[in-house]
């Protein structure tokens, strides 16, 4: 069978966002990530929208495949269902993708500007829109690929993981316009410095990463004891009144400091690791409060929580934080929530549709407040919210000496999830130099330093607890300060080239 050009265009183009893929959790082949665009970009001009959409096709079915396991699990979704809604929200994360490549290809047309110029810009305004259109949803952008890369992710603290992405798109831009010249006999040495000034960028953020790596981003003068309790209770049973009991006893062995151990400072156990509303009190709450006074620590725990507000009850994901007294010194409630995981849009217009996961209800957003804890105070972001960067910015601001993540990635299996999820929370620590705990029910927990490294981690599935130091407090950084003010110009200025661009008139044909 021979295929017609447009097909061997939407081959290369999806190969390209299969290898991309590639680049994140798991394989986790960083290196990738630089090249992977180039077929795409070989062949975007025959079919620029369609080229562009079958790349992001590819990508998000693949580096999203477990979807499938948290609707078919846990949603128990018909895995014809769940293939649909896999294959409908890869495509529609996939536009972002075609339309930039469409674009690029246009403005090439109306403006005569070069793709390996707008194409980044365009890329990363899309993406920044991507992390805020329709609730937002900014799973694997283009930097995260390189979270295991230290000396490149540094420049996080600048721009977050939109300048890794801008300089990644250009990178391969540049890479294919020089295979396509050389393919085609040019040999014009002006030709060469979109090459020059894109390894300049690259090597700059290079040589910007190893200047910060040398200095002591990790070092603090107040350091805290912390131990992260890792519960792996199984989801089949985690919301089960009649487990209730065990769970508490399972965190409440690991929270003990074992024979010969350091005490710990602060302990911290997961989301939802209370499987009921302590603020109710009861048997099983005074069990949860012992911990703190019987270990003499600050006690952080996710347990859902609710308030009456019009005559209402609300419904919270949230953390309570005691102290050795056994008191509540606050609650951090979770502000972006999951849609379908922990709310329904629309519900009450779409009553036929479920949330897909079970819990004791629908939730609604809280408002961000950090929590005191002895003079310091201490931001929490509640499993999802570990990907959205201007939350844990936002908590910075407010005044958080450490951040701490809680979650529950057992609804991901043994997928590449748990490591995309935790590689996206490596960014929060490097944009805003400050420590970061996270505490998952069945893993990853792990310990990251200001620097994004990782100082200690635990395995999928497995019930134990962790111990390490957290230094309190944090360095004031670009990002700190000013947020997504890279990625809001880029999308500024897209706007206004796009705008030019429909404005002017087109040139009459000689």
């Amino acid at each position: 069978m021979k295929f017609r050009i447009s097909d061997r265009t939407l081959l290369w183009s999806l190969l390209s966002g299969l290898l991309l893929a590639l680049a994140f959790p798991r394989p986790d082949v960083a290196g990738l990530a630089w090249i992977a665009l180039i077929p795409l970009l070989l062949v975007m001009e025959k079919r620029p929208f369609a080229a562009g959409f079958a790349a992001g096709l590819g990508f998000f079915s693949l580096v999203l495949y477990w979807l499938n396991i948290v609707m078919t699990t846990y949603g128990a979704l018909h895995p014809a269902l769940s293939l649909v809604a896999w294959l409908l929200l890869s495509a529609y994360l996939a536009l972002y993708f075609g339309t930039a490549t469409w674009l690029a290809w246009w403005l090439r047309k109306r403006l005569d500007m070069p793709i390996m110029l707008t194409l980044p810009v365009l890329w990363v305004a899309l993406e920044f829109l991507r992390s805020f259109l329709l609730t937002g949803f900014p799973w694997a952008s283009l930097g995260y690929s390189q979270h295991n890369v230290l000396p490149l992710i540094q420049s996080a603290d600048l721009g977050g993981p939109y300048i890794l992405g801008f300089l990644i798109v250009l990178v391969n831009a540049v890479l294919a316009d020089r295979l396509r010249r050389w393919r085609g006999g040019d040999r014009n040495l002006r030709s060469w410095l979109p090459t020059a000034a894109a390894l300049l960028l690259w090597s700059s953020n290079v040589g910007y990463g190893q200047w910060r790596l040398a200095q002591p981003l990790d070092q603090r003068d107040t350091e805290l004891e912390t131990r992260l309790v890792q519960g792996n209770i199984d989801q089949s049973v985690k919301w089960d009144p009649v487990f209730a009991q065990a769970t508490v006893d399972i965190y409440q062995q690991l929270s003990a400091t074992p024979p010969g151990g350091t005490p710990a400072d602060l302990i911290v156990w997961p989301e939802s690791a209370v499987p009921f509303y302590y603020q109710d009190g009861g048997p099983l709450g005074r069990q949860v409060r012992t911990v703190a006074g019987r270990e003499k620590v600050w006690l952080l725990f996710g347990s859902p929580a609710y308030e009456e507000r019009h005559r209402q009850i609300r419904l919270l994901n949230s953390a309570f934080l005691l102290d050795s007294g056994e008191e509540i010194l606050g609650r951090s409630d979770k502000v972006h929530l999951v849609p379908f995981g922990e709310y329904v849009p629309l519900g009450r217009y779409l009553p036929f549709i479920d949330k897909l996961v079970e819990g004791v209800g629908d939730f609604v957003p809280g408002e961000l407040q950090p929590l005191p804890m002895n003079g310091h105070r201490v931001g929490v972001l509640v499993c999802y919210e570990a990907i959205f960067p201007e939350l844990a910015r936002e908590y910075v601001r407010r005044g958080s000496d450490l951040l701490v993540n809680i979650t529950n990635d057992a609804w991901f299996g043994r997928s590449s999830a748990p490591y995309q999820h935790l590689a996206m929370a490596r960014f929060r620590a490097v944009e805003n130099r400050v420590w970061l705990a996270r505490a998952a029910n069945t893993g990853i927990s792990a310990f990251i330093a200001p620097s994004g490294r990782l100082t200690q981690t635990t395995p999928l599935f497995e019930t134990l607890a962790i111990q390490g130091r957290v230094g309190m407090g944090a360095h004031a950084t670009v990002y700190t300060r000013l947020g997504d003010v890279f990625p809001a110009l880029c999308l500024l200025l897209s706007a206004l080239t796009l705008l030019r661009a429909r404005l002017q008139r087109p040139q009459p044909a000689c």
